[in-house]
């Protein structure tokens, strides 16, 4: 049975690709090569199969080359949206910032004119009461001078019973003409200032009715601008309360290590205290001292915001080529743990320090070729790989945004990029994950 199939089959191979021979000649001698029907396939199969691969493999490399040039300009567009989103949100934080301070001055402005109304009030109240006292203590003089006067009437009664009405005429006119004087013009004058009393009693009255609107608008006018401060400092610290809850950083423990180490920044912002009486304190009194307390929490914020690596280490435009975990390794082909992110750009590319930090390597390290690390705050410590140039040195503190180093290929590198990491107490976390957290926000 194996025998007859491969007969028709060697037969159909036979009318499609007959039995040739090639032959070599020489000076000598001639031979031939036999190309069998088999052997023709195995070429021919062959020969397709290298023709296929070729046209697959450049249609590849075609498409890979235009969807690179399209993720580059793309990646273009979305740095330059990025930058301007990031100059409006500066622009727009400076403007709070500016607002807030406009709001405080005008708060202090507004706290000063309530004391000296609250001082003009007091006086007010002082010279009402000066003048309720002047009140009494006239009327209790007129009481007197009235008894005394009803006392005189009496004893005027009793000369005339006792003399008649001529002769006490003439007796009370001989005797106490010096007292009759002396009561009218003292029953005169009390009369007088009993009015100048009243009036001067109604004018502080009216001017007490002022002082309490006055009063009552300034307390509206402050409370408009508590608001706003409250509205400024939610809008300014949420956002970046929210930014170190994205990156897994504790809120609590890195405000508090900054307000620790809070020094030759000015120091924390004092409560207000508007009395040394040992009263309680007012329901203003209490809000300004929460604002000072949101500001003071503001200042850290933007302190630790600056200690931490939320800054993108490129600012050119440039191709996210690899990220953080496992993946294929592009030397070996195996699997490995990929501990950073790779940033593919131009030659030379300026790369810049991600937070605040003090330089604890600038050097040659296998691997990584020309390496920077840096060490922040927090336990945290970035590196930067593969560069052509390093801008640093060992010991040598950097900003956030402090020129490092040039882009390159130095090391292990399959080309021109950067391979960044963040390490936490010693343990690589995704650098992303900072970057990110900060896109809407720087």
């Amino acid at each position: 049975m194996r025998t007859r199939l491969a007969i028709k089959i060697h037969a159909f191979l036979e009318q499609r690709f007959p039995e040739r021979r090639v032959f070599l000649k020489s000076d000598s001698d001639t031979r031939f090569i036999r190309l069998r029907s088999e052997t023709q396939i195995v070429a021919f199969a062959g020969a397709t199969l290298f023709v296929a691969w070729t046209i697959v493999a450049t249609a590849i490399l075609l498409m890979d080359s235009i969807g690179s040039g399209n993720f580059r300009e793309q990646a273009k567009r979305d740095q330059a949206t990025y930058q301007d989103r990031l100059n409006a949100i500066s622009a727009e934080r400076d403007a709070r910032a500016e607002e807030a301070v406009a709001a405080q001055r005008r708060f202090n402005a507004a706290l000063a004119q309530i004391s000296v109304m609250q001082s003009e009030l007091l006086e007010s109240e002082t010279r009402r009461r000066e003048l309720e006292t002047g009140i009494e203590v006239i009327q209790t003089t007129l009481r007197a001078t009235m008894k005394q006067r009803e006392i005189a009437r009496e004893a005027l009664a009793a000369l005339k019973e006792e003399t008649g009405e001529n002769g006490a005429i003439q007796l009370a006119a001989t005797e106490m003409p010096a007292q009759m004087t002396f009561m009218a013009e003292a029953l005169e004058r009390t009369a007088q200032q009993r009015d100048q009393i009243r009036s001067d009693a109604q004018s502080a009255l009216q001017a007490r009715s002022d002082l309490e609107l006055e009063i009552k608008l300034m307390q509206e006018r402050n409370d408009q601008i508590f608001r706003q401060l409250e509205e400024a400092m939610t809008v300014s610290v949420e956002p970046l309360d929210k930014m170190f809850r994205a990156a897994g950083m504790p809120t609590d423990s890195i405000l508090e290590q900054v307000r620790r180490g809070y020094s030759g920044q000015g120091g924390p912002l004092t409560p207000l205290s508007f009395s040394t009486r040992g009263e309680e304190p007012s329901a203003d009194e209490i809000r300004a001292n929460n604002l000072l307390q949101q500001m003071d929490q503001l200042n850290l914020y933007r302190i630790a915001a600056e200690r931490a690596p939320f800054a993108n280490p490129v600012r050119a435009a440039v191709r996210f080529t690899s990220g953080f975990g496992y993946r294929r390794d592009p030397k070996t082909g195996g699997r490995r743990m990929h501990n950073g992110s790779d940033f593919a750009g131009k030659h030379g590319t300026d790369i810049y320090a991600t937070a605040d930090g003090v330089v604890t390597h600038a050097g040659w390290e296998s691997g990584f070729g020309r390496l920077v690390r840096i060490r922040h705050d927090f336990g945290i410590e970035t590196l930067y790989a593969h560069n052509s140039q390093i801008r640093v040195k060992v010991g040598q503190r950097v900003s956030r945004g402090d020129h490092i180093a040039d882009m390159g290929s130095t090391g292990r590198s399959t080309g021109t990029h950067l391979h960044y990491e963040v390490h936490v107490n010693g343990r690589p976390v995704n650098p992303m994950t900072y970057i990110k957290a900060a896109r809407n926000v720087f």
